[in-house]
């Protein structure tokens, strides 16, 4: 396992930990939160969103929800590295928005795209590889969502919730994927290279923490 924080990080993390658990910050980052959606939803009233309004959601709906998604990945290895555990009450709210955001971009896939109609969806997704493993990435987020809710813990058992919210860093493989796929028809990889590397580093930061608690068990289960 990581190490705890310091006395000296913890004494100097204090006055900010105090901050974040004012409850005006929850409130604060869900309105922030919904700012994308509300500067979406100004834009197709007023007419503003370019000259293909019906791409510029759908692009715009993936994005953001790539964007929480990092985020979200994010609160622990700072919570844990800046000593704040007032991060962890973020946690939840901000995957399910991540999942919000989700599903706007497949209803506005399935309307402005497909017309809501169930066989060309069904169709496009398995003849379309991005389209179904964006797909994918949303089944899973489904599934997390529906079982990220305290009744849920204790049903699945502490363990078995915690195994199966891992999915997450597969649905953070998954969405880069379909990302990359969409922008490879353009060539444009710039922003993908900079989603890659901000994933990586959050998913490597775990990979990092998981073998360095497992270097700490190894003198114990020897001297046992």
């Amino acid at each position: 396992m990581a190490k705890a924080a310091t006395p000296s990080r913890a004494a100097g993390a204090a006055p900010l930990q105090r901050v974040l658990m004012h409850r005006a910050v929850k409130p604060l980052i869900f309105v922030l939160c919904l700012l994308p959606f509300a500067s979406l939803l100004y834009g197709a009233i007023a007419g503003d969103l370019g000259a293909n309004p019906a791409e510029t959601l759908i692009r715009s709906t993936g994005d953001w929800t790539l964007r929480l998604l990092c985020v979200t990945l994010a609160v622990t290895p700072v919570r844990v590295m800046a000593g704040l555990p007032a991060l962890a009450r973020w946690r939840r709210m901000l995957g399910l928005f991540v999942f919000c955001y989700a599903c706007m971009h497949l209803l506005c896939y399935a309307w402005f795209d497909m017309g809501f109609e169930p066989a060309d969806i069904a169709a496009d997704i398995a003849k379309r590889p991005f389209i179904l493993v964006g797909f994918a990435a949303f089944v899973g987020l489904l599934l997390l969502a529906l079982t990220s809710f305290n009744r849920a813990v204790r049903a699945l058992g502490g363990k078995r919730w915690q195994a199966l919210h891992r999915l997450v860093y597969g649905i953070a493989g998954l969405a880069l994927l379909h990302f990359f796929w969409m922008r490879a028809g353009k060539r444009d990889f710039a922003e993908v290279m900079v989603y890659a590397a901000i994933i990586g580093v959050l998913l490597g930061w775990r990979v990092w923490r998981w073998w360095r608690g497992r270097q700490a068990r190894r003198p114990a289960a020897a001297a046992a």
